[in-house]
């Protein structure tokens, strides 16, 4: 392995303490993504308007933070942003885009920000948000070499109430080698983190974050999606090792 593959890699794990990472590695010529990701933020009636404008900031603030940029650029990601609340109501607020440099994430975090708000929600449908976003992986509106990784980022601050059964969704996915992790935020129900592993995470390397405040979710959020690039949960260190070895043969 060269030198310049293991200063990529340990600046990746670095960054998952909060450090900034080394520049990225150069890239193939032609655009590829290492993963689709599809970012699923919770509409729902728990959800007061400045909590989804919370969930917005987040994303744009996670996005522009050089840790993350770095391994979208390395690696590229095809990105959508999207909401739900009820049974068929998620909703894309970003179509598909391809991120495969810092400007791409920047102007992607910049999206975020002129994205329209107003959107009502009612119920919360996790596994019917989770089925909906597996036909959006059927869409290709972006020229890009096949993802070999399908993840769908869900964001929540209560349980399903309405719907399909989550773990009825999230097997379904996972039978269609899509991983399906959560983001928790626990102002409402401390045991949430609990209920996400429990009943919708699941799928190759599935983990959750949980957070409590604008800080922590930036935080969490920051870590998860640079996790999502790496391809393995940070409490899991085997995986995580594998993980850096499997990006480094990428570049050989």
């Amino acid at each position: 392995m060269g030198v310049a593959r293991v200063v990529f890699v340990l600046g990746l794990l670095i960054g998952l303490g909060g450090g900034a990472v080394a520049a990225p590695t150069p890239k193939p010529s032609s655009p590829t993504a290492a993963v689709a990701l599809l970012l699923a933020l919770d509409g729902s009636a728990s959800i007061t308007q400045g909590d989804l404008e919370f969930q917005l900031q987040g994303h744009a603030a996670a996005f522009r933070d050089p840790s993350v940029a770095n391994a979208l650029a390395t690696g590229g990601a095809l990105v959508t942003l999207t909401v739900y609340s009820g049974p068929r109501t998620l909703k894309t607020l970003i179509p598909w885009t391809l991120v495969t440099s810092v400007e791409d994430a920047a102007r992607f975090a910049d999206r975020i920000d002129a994205t329209p708000r107003g959107f009502q929600g009612d119920s919360t449908a996790i596994g019917g948000a989770i089925n909906d976003a597996l036909a959006l992986f059927e869409q290709k509106p972006v020229k890009s070499a096949a993802p070999p990784r399908k993840v769908i980022d869900l964001v929540s601050n209560g349980f399903s109430n309405s719907g399909l059964e989550p773990q009825v969704a999230r097997d379904r996915a996972a039978a269609r080698g899509v991983t399906v992790n959560g983001l928790a935020i626990l102002d409402e129900f401390a045991w949430l983190e609990e209920y996400f592993e429990e009943n919708v995470i699941g799928g190759p390397g599935a983990f959750v974050k949980s957070a409590m405040d604008r800080g922590s979710f930036i935080e969490a959020l920051r870590q998860k999606l640079i996790l999502e690039m790496v391809g393995a949960p940070n409490h899991l260190a085997e995986h995580r090792i594998a993980a850096a070895r499997q990006i480094s043969t990428q570049w050989e």
